[in-house]
């Protein structure tokens, strides 16, 4: 399981399966953790578990920035195609007001 969750962290970290690598990375670290705490003698790995809740994490934050950024460039973008489409003439003078 510490295998798997370190494979899945930097798949998810790479954008190879993102969002849904780094889900499955942090479950499997936490359940590859948690048999480590309760067997030490049997299990191993402890480092690659945290290592893949870590990249896990990580990639779930940088997923979450992207999708934040991509609704900021949407309603942007989308609010400039509707001010556009309603006053033909009105937008070109905010814009104007916007980048001077």
């Amino acid at each position: 399981m510490a295998i798997v969750s370190l494979v899945f962290g930097i798949l998810g970290l790479v954008q190879v399966c993102p969002g849904l690598g780094s889900i499955i990375a942090v479950v499997t670290g936490n359940m590859a953790r948690g048999d480590i705490r309760r067997d030490p003698a049997r299990y191993t790995g402890e480092g690659l578990a945290k290592g893949g809740v870590i990249l896990g994490w990580v990639g779930i934050a940088l997923m979450a920035c992207a999708l934040c950024g991509f609704l900021i460039w949407l309603l942007f973008f989308g609010g400039m195609v509707i001010l556009g489409l309603t006053q033909p003439s009105s937008w070109l003078p905010v814009l104007r007001s916007i980048l001077v």
